[in-house]
């Protein structure tokens, strides 16, 4: 397939590959990838990415990924969706976004200072060690290992204030 010598023409277009791998190439010069499939009877398309981010190897390891996800009985585009907002789940349960939060709501009743001390001990000696593993996954003990770090460094009055 030479895809760097292709040219955009009026209307956009396609350069087939194999196994319903193709490129559209689109007048304003982007280039993507499409695979077509089945998926129970009716056609259906997934973009595995854009050329040249994507190169020709890594869309036809995509479209075999695709392909093993269909002889499974599962929809490719259905499985990149669950993933996406698998993802976002996770990441809106980091441990640092929920403790930020708090902080925020409790603010309001502490004075600046206490508010900007509670912070900054979160910044400096919780976040580093689980700030971005979501809470769910953070056990008890590995909080107080966090704890016994701040005890040992001599600041137990600090370690207080973010038990």
């Amino acid at each position: 397939m030479q895809i760097h010598c292709t040219k955009p023409e009026d209307k956009p277009y396609t350069l087939g590959d194999r196994q319903s791998l193709s490129l559209l190439i689109e007048p304003n010069r982007s280039k993507s990838w499409r695979f077509l499939y089945r998926y129970v009877g009716k056609p259906k398309m997934i973009s595995p990415g854009v050329y040249p981010t994507i190169n020709l190897a890594d869309a036809r390891s995509r479209r075999d990924d695709a392909r093993k996800l269909v002889s499974e009985g599962k929809n490719p585009s259905e499985v990149r969706k669950e993933q996406k907002v698998a993802l976002q789940t996770e990441s809106e349960s980091a441990f640092e976004k929920i403790a930020t939060e708090w902080h925020q709501m409790k603010s309001a009743k502490w004075s600046a200072g206490y508010a900007s001390d509670i912070m900054e001990a979160f910044q400096n000696d919780i976040f580093p060690y689980v700030g971005t593993r979501p809470i769910g996954e953070i056990k008890p003990l590995e909080l107080l290992n966090v704890l016994r770090k701040i005890k040992k460094r001599g600041a137990s009055e600090k370690m207080c204030k973010v038990r």
